[in-house]
């Protein structure tokens, strides 16, 4: 099941997201995007002389776990069972790189919306460094300015999608007090859980009560904007993997082109 709910609707990436093609927000600046990568950590139950690796900086034992989504809020990859204190990129680059993990490369032209934890390199787009990024900053300071910080708010806004993809996906009780099965078993209960987030997603549409409490979210994002409690800016250990220039051009010519839509 996991294989065949845990992908891509559309493998080859031929067609427009229909979220962002019905939104002038996103459209047409956004429209080669397929979909967002982040990680998030989930407690973890350890021995105490197994628990070093995983404690993070909150201070309690977690797997981390690397994920993509699209934008109906599915998850189309996951990586779980990483140690709370490993570094996204360093989960990022095994998963991209790794064939057996099957992670589902954009064709030419496309990309991948990624924060500030990951490399810029071909087909994964990040924000501009050095300017203002999460919508509560744009919400409760002074207005935008500049093409950096305009890109960065839509960047931001779109990005959104997997911070709420995961608010829904922590109501699960299980994920939050976790049974001290063996970290196995914990692996592959996140895992469970996404694929059953992806089923009632898939075919209870508009009808369940959590997904329509992250979706109204999404239609308010730019008075009630979301932000991911667990995202930071990690410039002091970010991997230098590539230099980007392939996506700092396309990232200037969506800043221009949202610029000149204003």
């Amino acid at each position: 099941m996991t294989m065949d709910i845990i992908a891509p609707d559309d493998c080859s990436f031929s067609s427009i997201p229909e979220q962002i093609r019905n939104d002038s927000r996103y459209m047409p600046h956004f429209k080669d995007c397929i979909g967002a990568i982040d990680g998030t950590h989930i407690p973890a139950i350890l021995p105490p002389n197994e628990q070093i690796p995983y404690i993070g900086r909150k201070g309690v034992p977690t797997q981390n776990v690397m994920t993509v989504c699209d934008f109906n809020m599915c998850f189309t990859f996951v990586v779980a069972g990483w140690e709370g204190t490993s570094h996204d990129t360093r989960i990022f680059l095994d998963a991209i790189r790794d064939p057996r993990l099957k992670f589902p490369h954009q064709p030419n032209g496309k990309y991948y919306l990624v924060d500030f934890g990951y490399p810029q390199m071909k087909g994964y787009l990040g924000p501009y460094r050095g300017q203002r990024y999460h919508l509560p900053d744009f919400r409760k300071g002074r207005p935008m300015s500049g093409k950096e910080e305009i890109f960065n708010h839509s960047h931001s806004s779109l990005c959104s999608v997997i911070e709420r993809t995961f608010g829904v996906l922590k109501k699960w009780v299980i994920l939050r007090d976790m049974s001290s099965y063996s970290f196995e078993k914990q692996r592959m209960i996140v895992i469970c859980t996404m694929v059953i987030h992806n089923f009632i997603r898939k075919h209870a549409g508009q009808d369940d009560a959590d997904f329509m409490e992250y979706d109204r979210a999404y239609e308010n994002i730019n008075s009630e904007e979301v932000q991911d409690e667990e995202s930071y800016d990690d410039d002091g250990d970010e991997l230098n993997v590539s230099s980007g220039y392939e996506m700092e051009f396309t990232r200037d010519v969506i800043a221009c082109s949202l610029m000149n839509s204003i």
